[in-house]
């Protein structure tokens, strides 16, 4: 039955930000519980197995495609509670742009998500790999996840407590991936002035300009400074943020890199391991301001976590300048990068 609009052979580069990738079979835009539930319906009596994306910024699509329906999660939706003077609740829509309800969230003067400004990307998208940057990340103000279930055909609330969320990962991207379609979020937002300390390159950022005062607002505007003058931007320069997520090793490992490299940028973490950095291994192994003319990929210059097509035409050559990349920081530090943008289908 003819229940909404569904496209046939779609281009799949209109739904990555990195502008590969081959053609999806159908597709059609969500922006209701009714539409989800009609287009999952059709799915079924068709065959046709389901996706379904926010914006694509967080995606990379095979040259082989996808063989069957796309869903495009466009439902909107920003509803403020203010429980009380210090306590505000947001219920957003998956579909909302992010960046957006960060801006209105500051405007209203909370604090919680502000360091996440100008990350790219819908609302939706922001549990599923737990995102976080300059010492906040999701899990922090998240209360809850509206989804449905394909596997058992039902929309349910899921706790912050049940979604497994740790660094870059979630039960969405690991245990149950393809299993929930995030239709919404609710956040816990508190009404007052961020507080010191900050990320290490954050302060150093607030020192340099002799900031000393601190507001949401503030912390927003000097993160879009930061990000700006070290990241490009999605909509002009195709890719996908930062490619590859900060290692965690043991300590063990550590004293091993320390004993060839005593410079290495290093955290430890509450579980006692230790976390990387992803662009200075990058660095390292040569990558730093790499143009490869074979793959048509390169690394940004001043961020060589971030991937970009300069001229690639097919997913694979993306693949093999990472594996590029992934063999040269294996073979010098003897660490294992991860990828963070996932590979569909």
């Amino acid at each position: 039955m003819t229940i909404m609009n569904i496209r046939q052979n779609v281009s799949l580069k209109e739904h990555s930000s990195m502008r590969l990738g081959g053609e999806a079979s159908y597709c059609a835009d969500i922006t209701s519980r009714d539409d989800l539930k009609q287009a999952i319906v059709w799915a079924y009596d068709n065959k046709q197995p389901v996706v379904m994306i926010g914006g694509g910024n967080n995606i990379i699509w095979r040259d082989e495609g996808f063989k069957g329906l796309l869903l495009v999660n466009k439902v909107m939706g920003y509803e403020a509670f203010n429980e009380d003077s210090e306590n505000l609740y947001l219920t957003l829509g998956a579909g909302e742009n992010w960046d957006s309800v960060v801006r209105r969230s500051v405007e209203a003067g909370a604090s919680g998500i502000e360091a996440l400004s100008l990350i790219p990307g819908t609302v939706g998208a922001t549990p599923v790999q737990n995102v976080g940057a300059y010492g906040q990340d999701i899990s922090q103000t998240l209360v809850s996840i509206e989804a449905y279930d394909i596997s058992r055909g039902e929309f349910i609330t899921i706790p912050t407590e049940d979604c497994k969320l740790s660094y870059r990962s979630s039960r969405f991207n690991t245990v149950d991936r393809g299993r929930f379609a995030i239709m919404g979020l609710t956040l816990h937002l508190i009404k007052n002035d961020p507080t010191p300390p900050f990320y290490p390159s954050l302060q150093a950022y607030l020192d340099e300009h002799g900031i000393n005062r601190f507001t949401p607002a503030i912390i927003r505007s000097a993160v879009i400074d930061i990000r700006t003058s070290k990241l490009p931007d999605p909509a002009i320069v195709a890719n996908n943020g930062s490619f590859f997520a900060n290692p965690v090793i043991e300590k063990s490992q550590l004293s091993v890199l320390m004993e060839q490299c005593p410079s290495i940028p290093h955290w430890q973490q509450d579980d006692d391991r230790i976390k990387l950095s992803a662009a200075w291994l990058v660095a390292q192994a040569g990558f730093n301001d790499c143009h490869d003319s074979v793959t048509g990929m390169a690394t940004w210059a001043r961020q060589p976590l971030v991937i970009v097509n300069e001229h690639a035409k097919k997913t694979a050559d993306l693949l093999v300048f990472k594996q590029k990349i992934v063999d040269a920081v294996k073979q010098r530090f003897d660490v294992i990068l991860v990828q963070e943008p996932e590979l569909l289908p």
